[in-house]
């Protein structure tokens, strides 16, 4: 089945002290009991809100907002879970994951939208109900930190995960990273620089859980910064002539000024190698964002390598696979979804 055919307190008032007579003796109010308070050995940093589980289409569990990382001096980092359906019949070792990392050119974007789609959960919650733990993961934007804190934070995510793979019934063995614009560039990232010393996150309070995957899927990204800028000028994209291009805004410094070994650490083609995991690349011929020809490079890396790969270059069509058309907009994003699933299942599948 395609997606053609799917659609998608506790509150306590105190009197104020203007009610309390200037003679009166202080009124001490014990709100709890003291047994009920538990406290810890040390500071602790343990999450205790309560989850509020949402049911989502075809009968997903939700779990919004779970914090998988504090960085100090940050905001929270969270995630969406989204669970198979109960009854949902478990593999023996768990439910394969899929991690989903939002787009907007690392300046903004948000864990529940992607492009075109009105309904981005209700389209994970049809990949969850196939039988996939899905992990829909937030990380801090360039105006927050520089490069390469977000590569940092989708490993801690993948970490994280797999450190609670037994409370969320996950196969910790098969994990694909799914990502489009940005997120691409991260998920590319993730794909190949498995254990990069250069892009691993700083060992304090990390969980020693592997962040290597089984797979990715890359929509429209950006994955050589040495070769952005002239490919821009001859698509006549977005200028990379300008210092606040997000790919520069992301690192800091722009093509002229950022040393070239910065450069390369934050370019996915310059980790690619036979030990790769398959991945599916997607794009559009006519996108004015993101040159095209960023795609063609990473495939013809990856061929090189002898990595397994698919490259689907859709005609006619912009950044976020956006056409002339709303039909055209749909057919191209129906049909990158269904390669996407497609490529899920065969890599990771549900056995």
């Amino acid at each position: 089945m395609t997606f053609r055919e799917s659609h998608i307190v506790l509150a306590v008032a105190l009197m104020s002290n203007a009610c309390v007579p200037p003679s009166a003796e202080p009124q001490h109010v014990t709100v709890t009991k003291t047994a009920e308070i538990e406290i810890a050995a040390t500071v602790s940093r343990e999450d205790r809100y309560p989850r509020q589980e949402v049911v989502l289409p075809n009968g997903v569990h939700g779990m919004p907002d779970i914090v998988y990382a504090t960085r100090p001096g940050y905001r929270p980092l969270t995630l969406d879970l989204y669970l198979p359906p109960h009854g949902t019949t478990q593999p023996a070792t768990g439910y394969p994951l899929v991690v989903h990392i939002h787009g907007g050119e690392q300046v903004q974007g948000d864990m529940r939208h992607l492009g075109a789609f009105v309904d981005f959960p209700g389209v994970l919650s049809m990949l969850a109900a196939k039988g996939y733990v899905v992990a829909s993961i937030d990380y801090r934007l360039s105006g927050e930190a520089r490069f390469p804190a977000q590569t940092q934070d989708v490993s801690t995510a993948i970490r994280w995960l797999r450190a609670n793979a037994s409370t969320y019934s996950i196969d910790a063995a098969r994990v694909v990273v799914w990502g489009e614009s940005a997120g691409a560039h991260l998920a590319a990232l993730t794909a190949v620089s498995c254990n990069s010393e250069r892009l691993e996150p700083a060992p304090l309070d990390e969980p020693s859980a592997s962040a290597c995957v089984a797979g990715a899927v890359v929509w429209f990204g950006f994955y050589d910064l040495r070769s952005i800028r002239g490919q821009a000028r001859r698509a006549k994209a977005m200028s990379r002539d300008d210092r606040n291009a997000p790919e520069w805004k992301l690192l800091g410094c722009s093509a002229d000024d950022c040393p070239p070994e910065e450069i390369a650490d934050a370019s996915p083609v310059s980790y690619v190698d036979p030990s790769d995991p398959p991945m599916l690349l997607i794009t559009g011929d006519q996108d004015t964002v993101v040159p095209h020809q960023q795609t063609l490079e990473l495939a013809n890396r990856l061929e090189g390598a002898d990595v397994p790969h698919k490259l689907l270059v859709l005609p006619g069509v912009n950044h976020g696979l956006i056409g002339a058309t709303q039909q055209q907009t749909r057919d191209a994003n129906i049909k990158a979804l269904d390669a996407t699933f497609e490529f899920i299942d065969r890599t990771i599948g549900v056995k």
